[in-house]
């Protein structure tokens, strides 16, 4: 999913939170489709069936913030740097940087999110339950029924919850579950590239089967609903495709790392030259859109972008440092003996086409452009 321009929503626990415009078409496309139906079941206030529409949709997306927590924080506590979560028209992700480096780790990350899902289905249900009789019949949109604003408020909760705990369960990458079974596989089989294979066609096969059926249902009732499996279908295959192709390739190239296809004497900025001489000197005669900046013990300190310095330019700060004004959100940096595997899966190599490599203290060792790795892999690809 691409991250870019992608809003801040808030911090939690110094996670960033973030959402895609795509995010707003579907906040406000629940909203038109829901409150009419919402209507039907509360009657009364046309207000009060909006503003429950209104707070069931919202609940609905924190409680993907939720899962997503779950992921983060646990991937947080067994040692991966968390570059944030991303809530887009389908769901939500939570973005790592690195690799796992051993099955225990991946499971416990992968399951941790469903775990966050499956609680709050047992409580909405259960508080659900408590102040209305017909809750499931709520729940499950049966004709005729009227409900409670807060009765119908906890069964959108408890079955939009419900359905992605399930979907997210099925065995295939990029799912939870296809996260989970390549675990399990890995564990079994010692082999993490045939786990990202398998686990990559399972996805396959069911997102063609996810699609085949909503395609189906739009052809049956004409339904939203049918639409929206073909869209999750699309993103599931899209995913497990580049996971079939991510594990054939980390087969081929299973032993390099970083260090074996980095340029190990990158053009490098000093932290403290001013933006003005960045600009000649280093933006203005390499015509290259990024660089990374060093401290005099040749330290990484982050990237600075030739988009940033310009912007700082033109509002008449030319005189600033170079390290004031580093890219913050950029997750660039890894480590030299890293498998270049790693670094194929690496957010800051799909966002800035480089990752710089540093070594345990933070030195700059080198830097690997997507050209040096396609290099890299050509003989690879004759193996």
């Amino acid at each position: 999913m691409p991250t870019r321009g992608s809003i801040q929503l808030m911090r939690v626990f110094g996670i960033r939170v973030g959402v895609g415009l795509s995010w707003f078409f579907v906040l406000f496309l629940f909203i038109f489709v829901l409150t009419p139906e919402f209507h039907r079941m509360l009657g009364g206030s046309q207000d009060t069936a909006y503003l429950v529409t209104v707070a069931s949709v919202l609940s609905f997306f924190v409680s993907l913030i939720l899962h997503e927590l779950g992921h983060a924080l646990v991937a947080r506590r067994n040692g991966l740097q968390v570059a944030g979560i991303e809530l887009w028209a389908l769901g939500g992700i939570t973005r790592t940087n690195g690799a796992f480096t051993s099955p225990g780790p991946e499971f416990r990350v992968a399951l941790a999110g469903p775990l966050v899902t499956l609680g709050i289905v047992v409580l909405s249900g259960l508080a659900g339950a408590a102040l209305a009789g017909n809750f499931f019949e709520v729940a499950t949109v049966n004709e005729g029924v009227r409900a409670t604003p807060a009765g119908l408020w906890l069964s959108w909760v408890f079955m939009l919850n419900l359905l992605v705990l399930v979907l997210n369960l099925v065995p295939a990458f990029p799912l939870d579950g296809g996260q989970i079974a390549h675990a399990v596989i890995w564990r079994i089989t010692g082999d993490r590239n045939r786990a990202t294979r398998a686990t990559g066609r399972a996805g396959q096969g069911f997102a063609l089967l996810l699609g085949a059926g909503g395609l189906v249902w739009v052809g049956l009732n004409g339904s939203l609903s049918g639409v929206w499996l073909a869209a999750i279908a699309l993103f599931v295959y899209q995913g497990a495709s580049m996971a079939v192709v991510q594990g054939g390739m980390g087969q081929r190239i299973q032993g390099l790392t970083v260090a074996d296809v980095m340029d190990t004497e990158p053009v490098t900025i000093p932290a403290d030259l001013r933006l003005i001489d960045a600009q000649e000197q280093f933006f203005g005669r390499y015509r290259w859109p990024w660089f990374a900046v060093v401290d005099p013990a040749r330290h990484f300190l982050g990237v600075i972008r030739s988009e940033r310095l310009n912007a700082e330019i033109a509002a008449g700060r030319p005189a600033l440092q170079v390290v004031d004004v580093l890219e913050d959100n950029l997750q660039v940096r890894i480590d030299e003996h890293q498998p270049l595997e790693s670094l194929l899966r690496s957010e800051g190599l799909g966002r800035l086409g480089a990752m710089v490599a540093v070594d345990g203290e933070g030195v700059l060792r080198g830097v690997v452009t997507v050209a040096r790795i396609r290099q890299a892999l050509r003989p690879a690809a004759g193996v």
